[in-house]
């Protein structure tokens, strides 16, 4: 049974699964799906388009599905996706999709803390951690597992690999590799992501090989050369085949 705040409205075409809490002042729009065990704190707002799973939290302020900030954007029939168990902090916003792909969506279990931006159509992986303030442009694209530290600009089209490490503050407009830390101004290659593979359960070995993939892909002056040595040089693991294929298919350049 779900329990809704009489000052929340839910639009009677709203779909709606069981046991979901709707605080006060919380408005949830036409053509929207909203799953179980969904708890909306007060002042929540869920935009026409909407598509949310299962166990999500939503704190004060958040706006899901919101119209997209895109002036291309003709009122086109899009959606914006949300999985299971994440937690939206307050006063995010994260907007529906446009004509480019249809879809913004956010997987599972996920932590975007306060004042975060999500663009239209953004794919947002799983086990994110994104910091306060953070804007996501249009089209990003974030790996799996990836920690995106507090008031990071991240230019639209770019593509975030997993497990890496993006340092608060950082602005950048390229592709950010898997398994590294990213900082400073302007934006580089700072190392591994050490602490972060170990935590996840990364061998030695298998940390030693990404190590020495980065070591041989910056070590050349064309990044071409550093892949060839790689595939070349190092066995063909999961990791390296990651980021091999990563780089290989980055279209707007990879950070160094």
């Amino acid at each position: 049974m779900n329990q809704i705040s009489p000052m929340a409205y839910v639009h009677p075409e709203a779909k709606m699964g069981d046991n979901n809490i709707i605080g006060p002042f919380c408005y949830i729009d036409r053509n929207t799906v909203i799953g179980d065990n969904n708890v909306l704190q007060n002042s929540v707002t869920i935009n026409y388009g909407a598509r949310i799973g299962n166990g999500n939290e939503f704190f004060a302020g958040a706006s899901i599905s919101a119209k997209p900030q895109d002036l291309k954007f003709k009122g086109e029939d899009t959606i914006c996706e949300i999985g299971n168990n994440n937690s939206i902090r307050e006063c995010t916003n994260i907007s529906r999709g446009t004509a480019s792909k249809g879809t913004t969506k956010i997987g599972n279990n996920c932590l975007l803390m306060e004042n975060v931006h999500v663009a239209h159509d953004c794919i947002l992986g799983n086990n994110l951690i994104i910091g306060n303030s953070t804007k996501f442009a249009g089209e990003v694209v974030v790996d799996d597992n990836a920690i995106i530290s507090a008031t990071v600009l991240v230019h639209q089209f770019c593509h975030v690999g997993g497990y890496v490490m993006i340092q608060g503050g950082t602005r950048f407009s390229m592709d950010v590799p898997p398994y590294i830390i990213v900082g400073k101004e302007p934006a580089h290659f700072c190392g591994m992501n050490l602490v972060g593979l170990r935590r996840r359960g990364f061998s030695k070995e298998a940390i030693d090989l990404i190590h020495n993939a980065y070591r041989l892909l910056y070590s050349k002056g064309v990044m071409a050369e550093g892949l060839e040595a790689i595939k070349t040089e190092l066995p063909e693991t999961d990791e390296i085949k990651y980021i091999i294929n990563f780089v290989e298919s980055s279209k707007r350049g990879i950070l160094r």
